[in-house]
């Protein structure tokens, strides 16, 4: 740890990620008991619900130990983008989550059963919302302390899940009050829906990094900052700019083009100056740069006055601004 307080993000990680298995198992064994006494199909969609929540957790405990895996020989971009994949499997395990429990819902709809002892339902459903939120919380801040896809994606799917629990709690309140019970297969299905957009979301996500989406565009004008407060060291234009993520890492590449007269020690030492104000606005991103004479600057790559021009070269990651 450094300085004996903060661990390193590998143990965050997977710290959080253990959370998450710990507190699902212990809500699905509520949540079955809980659904078997009152015979409530919304009870027993939110257990369900939570083994999905379970089975996504442990595939992100997985995947963020292998994601901080080092290069290898056949990797030698690193592992990171495992946590994409751990992402979108989450996202389809929420969609087929919420397909079973609206099948269930509709069923219980059609055939409608008695409901018995939803006093017992309701505090264990009033418990799991709390649960929930309290650890979605703790894993949504190191989600972000970390930038990890899959530990976002499940702190998502964690804050969901309370949701529809909330919603799960006002049905059983009213089927208490009313005696109605096809308001409980009503809310089953609503909860459905609220899973299907969820996992929908997640899925786009983190389809988007596994298709080398470029980054944001406030990403990509940060790196153009960084570009700008090295003019002064001999830089006259830059083209070529590409961007991408993989899990929390993000890899920028772009060709920097360097007055007539420049050293080759001195564009190399500009060079790593440039690296380190990405790698500072973007969070260590990894930065690769080719370095070009100032007769390879085309028109539009020039560096002029307060502003950058780019060329907006075919691939990911180009964009123009006029000075």
């Amino acid at each position: 740890m450094a300085g004996g307080l903060t661990p390193p993000e590998p143990v965050v990680k997977q710290r959080a990620a253990a959370l998450s298995i710990v507190s699902n198992s212990a809500l699905i064994l509520l949540k079955v008991i809980a659904g078997t006494i009152t015979g409530s199909v919304a009870i027993l969609t939110e257990a369900v619900h939570s083994s999905v929540d379970l089975v996504a957790s442990i595939v992100a405990f997985v995947s963020v130990r292998k994601a901080d895996e080092p290069a290898d020989e056949d990797h030698r971009y690193g592992h990171e983008k495992i946590e994409n994949v751990a992402a979108a499997i989450e996202g389809i395990l929420i969609l087929v989550g919420s397909a079973a429990i609206a099948f269930e819902a509709i069923r219980r709809l059609l055939n409608p059963s008695h409901l018995s002892s939803l006093s017992f339902g309701i505090v264990v459903v009033a418990v799991s919302i709390v649960v929930n939120l309290v650890v979605s919380g703790i894993i949504g801040r190191d989600a972000r302390t970390t930038d990890s896809p899959a530990l976002g994606a499940d702190a998502a799917h964690l804050r969901t899940d309370a949701f529809s629990s909330a919603a799960v709690l006002v049905g059983l309140t009213l089927v208490k009050v009313t005696g109605e019970t096809w308001i409980d297969s009503v809310v089953a299905l609503g909860v459905a829906a609220v899973i299907l957009v969820a996992g929908v979301r997640i899925l786009r996500g983190s389809s988007s990094v596994l298709v080398d989406h470029a980054l944001p565009p406030e990403e990509v004008e940060e790196i153009r900052r960084a570009i700008e407060a090295v003019r002064p060291e001999g830089v006259v234009g830059y083209h070529e700019l590409r961007t991408r993520r993989a899990g929390s890492r993000r890899y920028v590449d772009l060709h920097v083009q360097f007055r007539a007269g420049t050293t080759l020690e001195d564009a190399h030492r500009t060079a790593h100056e440039l690296q380190d104000l990405i790698g500072l606005r973007l969070r260590g991103a990894d930065v690769l740069i080719h370095l070009e004479p100032e007769d390879r600057v085309r028109p539009g790559d020039e560096l002029a006055g307060g502003g950058v021009t780019s060329w907006p070269a075919a691939g990911r990651g180009r964009s123009h601004r006029s000075a």
